[in-house]
C-alpha cells in the first residue's frame, strides 16, 4: 500500500490514558497559546456562523409564546391562544445544542512526514485545533481519542476553555508508543465509548485496508467526517534519482529507482487507484470528505465542506 509499506502485527489492547497533567516543555505552552490565539481568530470571525450552521442540535426546546409579527410562519401559531386572545400568537422554541464533538487523530509514523511546510502530523494537529475551539464556542462537549497501531491516548468529551486547552496540548506533546496503524481498533473503540449520537471527524491518511464495516457501523449511528492528510510526494514520486526510503511505520530500508520510467508509472496508478478506492467508498457509506494538504492550510478546505454541507441540506 503506497505510503505504508509495513509488515502486519499482533494488534495491541486499547488502552485508556489516566486524568492527569504531563509534564509539558514551555515550548510547547507556548505553541499552545499560539494555536488558541490564532484559532480563536479564525473561529470568531469565519467559523462560527458555519459551523453552528451545518452541525444543529438534536431537537428544539418551547422558549415562550408571544403575539404574532409580520413575517412569522403561519405553522407556528398557537390556535388555542390566538382563540382566546382573539389576536394571532406564535410558539417560539430555541434550538438544543448539546452537541458531542469526538475528534480521532492518527499519529502513526506516516503522520511524522511531510516535505512541504510542515509534517502531516502538525496539520492534523491544526485542523483538531479549530474544530474543537468551533465546537467550544459554540458550547458544545468535545474529546480526542489518539491512535496508532493502538488506541494511545483518550480524553473524554467536556466543555470549556481550559478543556480545550488541554486538547491541543495533547495534540501537540504526546509522544505514541506504537508507529503502525490500526484505524480499525480506533473505530471500535469511539464506537463503544459514544453512548448517544455525536460528530466524529477521523484525521489521517485513510492509507488502511478492511476498515469499511468499522466505517459502515460507526456512521449508522453517528454523523462521521473523514479529513484526509496529504503530502505532495505521495500524490506525485519525486524524480531523483536512485533513493534510500525509510518506512516510518515499520523501520524497513529499501532503495527505489524514482526516475525509472515504469516505476513513476506503476507508482501514479496505484496511488489514483488509492484514492478512487477511498473516494469510493466514503460515498457509499455517505461519509463527507475534508482533504487537506502540508502544502496548504485549513481554512479553504474547512469552508468548502461547510459551505457544502449546508447547500446540500437546502436542497434536501
Amino acid at each position: 500500500m503506497i505510503g505504508k509499506f509495513r509488515l502486519r502485527k499482533k494488534k495491541a489492547a486499547p488502552t485508556r490514558t489516566p486524568e492527569k497533567p504531563m509534564g509539558v516543555p514551555p515550548e510547547i505552552l507556548r505553541q499552545v497559546k499560539l494555536i488558541e490565539l490564532r484559532t480563536r481568530g479564525l473561529v470568531n470571525s469565519v467559523f462560527t456562523g458555519e459551523y453552528r450552521s451545518v452541525f444543529k442540535g438534536q431537537g428544539m426546546e418551547f422558549s415562550e409564546v408571544r403575539e404574532y409579527q409580520p413575517g412569522d410562519e403561519v405553522r407556528s401559531i398557537d390556535w388555542n391562544v390566538t382563540a382566546r386572545m382573539s389576536r394571532p400568537f406564535v410558539k417560539r422554541y430555541i434550538e438544543e445544542r448539546e452537541l458531542t464533538v469526538m475528534l480521532v487523530v492518527d499519529l502513526s509514523g506516516s503522520e511524522r512526514f511531510g516535505t512541504v511546510k510542515r509534517f502531516k502530523s502538525e496539520l492534523a494537529s491544526e485542523l483538531a485545533a479549530v474544530l474543537a475551539m468551533s465546537a467550544i464556542r459554540n458550547n458544545d462537549r468535545v474529546g480526542v481519542l489518539l491512535f496508532t497501531d493502538r488506541v494511545e491516548h483518550v480524553v473524554p468529551p467536556r466543555k470549556g476553555r481550559r478543556h480545550v486547552l488541554r486538547i491541543i496540548r495533547d495534540l501537540l506533546a504526546f509522544e505514541p508508543v506504537g508507529r503502525g496503524t490500526d484505524m480499525v481498533t480506533a473505530i471500535d473503540y469511539v464506537a463503544r465509548m459514544l453512548n448517544e449520537h455525536a460528530i466524529v471527524f477521523i484525521v489521517s491518511d485513510f492509507l488502511e485496508a478492511d476498515i469499511d464495516h468499522p466505517l459502515k457501523l460507526l456512521a449508522q449511528h453517528h454523523d462521521v467526517v473523514a479529513v484526509t492528510v496529504e503530502d505532495p510526494s505521495e500524490r506525485l514520486l519525486p524524480d531523483i534519482g536512485i533513493a534510500r526510503l525509510i518506512d516510518p511505520e515499520t523501520g524497513e530500508t529499501f532503495e527505489v529507482d524514482t526516475s525509472h520510467p515504469e516505476v513513476r508509472d506503476s507508482y501514479s496508478r496505484r496511488v489514483s487507484a488509492e484514492r478512487e478506492a477511498r473516494k469510493h467508498l466514503l460515498r457509499r457509506l455517505a461519509i463527507d470528505e475534508v482533504a487537506v494538504r502540508t502544502e496548504g492550510g485549513v481554512v479553504e478546505p474547512l469552508l468548502r465542506f461547510f459551505r457544502a454541507r449546508e447547500t446540500r441540506a437546502r436542497r434536501r
